[in-house]
């Protein structure tokens, strides 16, 4: 059997070994994507695969923030196994204290080199704030939250914009990421190049998970 630094090549430690950098996280995340799209994913989340996981601390090598969106599971767009990764799911991966502080504690605590944030095409909470803004009415309860946090990615865009879902979508992820970049406690580590936090959009027709930009140091 392949290993990599003395572990089974498919593990989840076998993804922790090869991924001890920002970019190397990065790379193992695009690698599972790319096994998922081809059909040839390794990891089938099986529960020996739980009991194994389950004696020691846990290691995962990134953390994903995504949307609720049913048909984005993220640990099987990326190829995951148990232990590999963090995922943090809301609403057009919006963010708030909850969300900021268990990314917070996933880098410090556990020590992750890598922070993504994943849109998607196609996204129902980028749409519904687009027609609450040409209507010019907010909606009820905390769902306007959620409108407040994606309506500046879709002004920017701007509402007469043919294009406007795609576009607002990946510059909704944009500021995303640029908020995450300048939270007090992630700008230390992303300034020393110990952490980077990138941007990406996954295609729900195809599968494919598209990167935006580069994360911030190799």
């Amino acid at each position: 059997m392949a290993t990599t630094g003395g572990v089974p090549a498919g593990s989840a430690l076998a993804g922790q070994a090869r991924a001890g950098t920002p970019h190397a996280a990065l790379a193992e995340l695009l690698a599972g994507n790319r096994r998922f799209v081809s059909g040839q994913p390794v990891h089938g989340h099986d529960v020996t695969a739980a009991a194994a996981t389950a004696s020691g601390d846990q290691q995962p090598y990134a953390v994903v923030l995504g949307c609720i969106d049913s048909r984005v599971p993220l640990e099987a767009i990326f190829d995951q196994t148990f232990g590999s990764i963090c995922v943090i799911r809301t609403g057009a991966h919006v963010l708030d204290r909850a969300v900021l502080g268990s990314i917070e504690y996933v880098v410090e605590v556990l020590g992750v080199p890598l922070v993504m944030v994943l849109g998607h095409e196609r996204c129902g909470a980028v749409q519904a704030t687009a027609e609450s803004l040409r209507a010019g009415r907010r909606p009820a309860g905390a769902l306007a939250h959620l409108v407040d946090r994606i309506a500046p990615a879709v002004t920017e865009v701007g509402l007469d914009e043919p294009d406007l879902l795609p576009l607002a979508v990946r510059r909704h992820v944009v500021r995303t990421v640029a908020a995450l970049r300048a939270d007090p406690r992630l700008a230390p580590p992303v300034a020393a190049g110990r952490v980077a936090v990138s941007g990406a959009v996954y295609d729900l027709a195809t599968g494919e998970v598209a990167l935006l930009d580069p994360p911030d140091r190799a």
